[in-house]
């Protein structure tokens, strides 16, 4: 079939397929006025039913696209590149990205997209498609990611109406100011949900990126240009935010340190297995004597853990950082890399990556000084413990080396100032006034917490069952 281009106007084209002297069946492309990178589609006829004669009222929709490389890093890219669809009034679920996927869904689907990791093609429906059928092939050797296919069908089409199916076609970045004003102009009677087309992390995580992390990033952009500074000022606030957090952690390893020696003791004076029980319990009494929560340091850090992986998930998805340059980095989206070499080296090509990235570098290094400046001092922390501790951090340098630059930029200041903090913190808690307060402590009647009772409740079973299991063995 040939369609004849038809420039109704200075924004609309028609494609028409002419099949009869005064009859044409064809689609209506439109701009809209503004940069908002969506075309209107209208599909368009005249007097098309007594020339098709036809009770089909199913309309086919087919759609295919070999998805092209458009970033440094492939890896990250695949992993980021997917086929996304929403279900009409519903959520928002997407194929596979790590392998080809295959989808048939008998429900009523809003608009289908093809995403990139910073770009996205979306198809959507003002009717929505009745059924859907989806495929998600990974490409292998060439400069194409994914082949992927979508064939849907629209229901009650009418061959006598003039403007049977309309569908609006967003071309453009995954920017989520642009995406979110989408949701409120396009169709404001129902959320489309596009800003899920940017993975921000899970439910948990994602409030704080779209609550806090990106309204301060973006306040940020207004007035300051170089991404680096904007990321750096990012941490700094960060930091402040979670600083009473890190402070009583940080007060909570003091304690645990002054009673390092007592712990240790403990330890010496009931050896074995057979005096595990025993041991415990005189560590707990020690614990409720100098007033101190072992758990009390562990909360903080866990109450930090959301935003660590909220950040985590927000770099790698941040289109503004492509192509922004800093320091030796030419783009704080892709890997800084300062070595490369080519050819497949095996296990280290498909993990590692062909290349050196020097900001996980330095992130890399900054975490093995923090882990060696939390291993000093600590008590009976045993050496394989210590050299697993000291592991972690290559394990990290290997995972990070192909995400983005400025992810291991942020993890490097977050470390940084970490450890300046710690190295502040040791001279605002002096321990000798840590150790009096600690005495002062045992002076008085302490009445138990629930945690404390509960605890040696434990204890008591657990020693009761222990002789019952002894008197069984005699």
């Amino acid at each position: 079939l040939y369609f004849t281009p038809r420039q109704l106007n200075d924004s609309t084209v028609l494609m028409a397929l002419d099949v009869a002297p005064d009859a044409f069946w064809g689609i209506e492309y439109t701009l809209p006025k503004g940069e908002s990178y969506v075309v209107r589609v209208r599909v368009v006829q005249k007097n098309m039913a007594p020339v098709v004669q036809s009770n089909n009222r199913n309309l086919g929709f087919t759609w295919q696209q070999d998805l092209h490389r458009q970033e440094q890093g492939r890896m990250f890219e695949e992993r980021n590149s997917a086929l996304y669809y929403k279900y009409a009034g519903g959520s928002v679920e997407n194929l596979s990205e790590s392998g080809n996927d295959t989808e048939e869904r008998k429900a009523k689907i809003k608009w289908i997209g093809f995403k990139n990791q910073f770009f996205s093609s979306v198809v959507i429906a003002d009717r929505p498609f009745n059924t859907a059928d989806f495929h998600s092939t990974t490409l292998q050797g060439t400069d194409y990611l994914k082949n992927m296919q979508a064939q849907a069908v629209v229901n009650d089409y009418d061959w006598t109406s003039e403007n049977p199916a309309n569908f609006s076609i967003f071309l453009g970045p995954n920017l989520y100011p642009l995406l979110s004003d989408l949701d409120d102009t396009l169709y404001p009677d129902e959320d489309l949900h596009l800003t899920k087309l940017i993975p921000l992390g899970w439910s948990i995580f994602r409030w704080i990126n779209t609550g806090v992390v990106i309204p301060v990033f973006n306040f940020l952009g207004k007035f300051i240009s170089n991404y680096g500074i904007i990321i750096l000022l990012l941490t700094i606030f960060i930091k402040l935010v979670l600083f009473p957090l890190t402070y009583k952690s940080y007060k909570s390893q003091a304690l645990m340190r002054v009673l390092g020696p007592d712990i240790k003791a403990i330890n010496e004076k009931y050896p074995g297995t057979e005096n595990a029980m025993t041991r415990q319990q005189k560590t707990m009494a020690l614990y409720q004597k100098a007033g101190v929560n072992p758990m009390s340091g562990c909360l903080p850090m866990l109450l930090q853990m959301p935003i660590l992986f909220a950040i985590f998930s927000f770099f790698p998805s941040c289109i503004e950082l492509r192509g922004q340059s800093f320091l030796w980095c030419h783009d704080l989206s892709a890997p800084d890399a300062i070595i490369s070499w080519s050819g497949d080296i095996p296990l280290v090509t498909k993990y590692f990556g062909n290349h050196i990235s020097l900001f996980c570098l330095l992130m890399t290094a900054t975490n093995i000084l923090y882990t060696w400046l939390n291993t000093q001092n600590q008590a009976n922390t045993m050496p394989g413990m210590k050299w697993m501790m000291y592991l972690m951090p290559v394990f990290f340098m290997v995972f990070f080396n192909n995400y983005a630059a400025g992810l291991s930029y942020y993890y490097f200041l977050s470390l940084l100032i970490t450890i300046m903090q710690t190295y502040a913190f040791r001279f605002i808690i002096n321990e000798d006034k840590v150790r009096r307060q600690m005495a002062e402590n045992a002076k008085k009647p302490r009445k138990k917490s629930g945690f404390m009772a509960r605890l040696e409740e434990m204890q008591k079973q657990q020693q009761a069952m222990l002789r019952e299991q002894q008197k069984g063995r005699r």
